[in-house]
């Protein structure tokens, strides 16, 4: 029987994105339980995927514009990707204790017309970081209304270092009194992940536009300055399926997103698991409880751009230490790109330049 999330996300392109997201984020309010350590919802099946076709523009380097999609109810195997999400749950397992991991949530996605699983997918995490990719469509969304928007300077008027508390500081910072155009401000959020060019970001999109947008990303605006665990892993990852589908920004900015993203000069976590050749657009967050034995977050997610197979791979993570935090979610990375290398390798080397 096709399960509710199924039948949402096999309508996902039928259905404007608003509508569907907005269905998405009743389903949040409705309550998305935390479940037990590993227990997969029946949405998580292994062994399912939608079924249909999808025509796609192609021609773009890290989007892959949606033309038009015919999709049928009834779930059918697997047809070309062999399952491995046990292989994952087994890995999680095995390092739960040397890791001292709380909790590990996983979203996998072939991104060309395939199968997806999920790993606690419905348990809540504190985003952090990740929010800066909302802000940043936010902004991009107000300049396809107002081109000059990109270019309006900046006064960075911050009293105080938002980066401050970051355990992974930014490469280059904000100078105080100097002014930068609203698109070095967007560079600046993604590609060094600072919350200073974030903050005067976020105060600069029109608030209208910055809450819509959340509503249309199905996501409640979170409140203000104020960490707290709202946003399950598979929502989160639908926000790179809209951008690499180009379904909500136009192309160039859809583009011009991903692109940035793939500059990230964050280099552990899901880039630390795949070859360096290898593209990945992606966004990391943190957050820290306070405290002795306080709970520590670190989640990272993105697009991995597998020569002709490009994958969507999210990891939420929660334990005692960053570092092993890190450790796990580079070990679900490279042995989810050893799975699609060996089930497709192939094929990828003969696209390689």
């Amino acid at each position: 029987m096709v399960t509710l999330f199924q039948q949402i996300n096999a309508k996902l392109m039928a259905l404007s994105v608003r509508t569907l997201l907005a269905s998405a984020g009743t389903l949040l309010a409705l309550g998305l339980g935390t479940g037990l350590f590993l227990d997969a919802s029946p949405a998580s099946a292994p062994g399912t995927r939608e079924t249909g076709h999808e025509e796609r523009l192609g021609g773009y380097r890290f989007i892959n514009p949606l033309l038009d999609c015919e999709i049928s109810d009834d779930p059918v195997e697997f047809r070309e990707l062999k399952p491995f999400q046990d292989r994952i749950e087994r890995l999680i397992r095995e390092r739960s204790d040397d890791y001292r991991l709380a909790f590990v949530s996983v979203y996998f996605r072939d991104l060309m017309n395939g199968p997806w699983f999920g790993i606690n997918e419905k348990e809540p995490f504190t985003p952090a970081s990740l929010l800066k990719v909302p802000i940043v469509m936010a902004a991009l969304k107000q300049a396809e209304r107002d081109p000059s928007f990109l270019s309006r300077r900046i006064r960075n008027t911050l009293s105080e270092d938002r980066n401050r508390p970051q355990m992974v500081k930014p490469a280059a910072v904000l100078a105080a009194g100097e002014q930068y155009p609203v698109e070095e401000l967007i560079r600046r959020s993604i590609v060094y992940s600072d919350n200073n060019a974030a903050a005067l970001l976020a105060k600069t999109v029109d608030e209208g536009i910055l809450l819509q947008t959340y509503r249309d990303l199905g996501v409640k605006a979170p409140r203000l300055n104020i960490q707290y665990p709202f946003l399950p892993v598979k929502m989160y990852a639908s926000f790179f399926r809209i951008l690499f589908n180009a379904s909500y920004l136009e192309r160039a900015d859809s583009q011009r997103a991903l692109e940035y993203l793939a500059q990230s000069d964050y280099r552990n976590g899901l880039v630390a698991g795949v070859p360096p050749y290898i593209l990945v657009a992606h966004k990391f967050g943190e957050h820290a409880e306070w405290g002795p034995g306080a709970w520590k977050q670190l989640h990272d997610c993105g697009i991995v751009y597998y020569p002709g197979h490009p994958y969507l791979l999210c990891v939420m993570s929660r334990g005692t230490d960053f570092s092993a935090l890190d450790d796990i979610i580079t070990e679900i990375s490279a042995l989810t790109y050893g799975e699609i290398d060996r089930q497709f390798g192939a094929a990828a080397r003969e696209l390689r330049p």
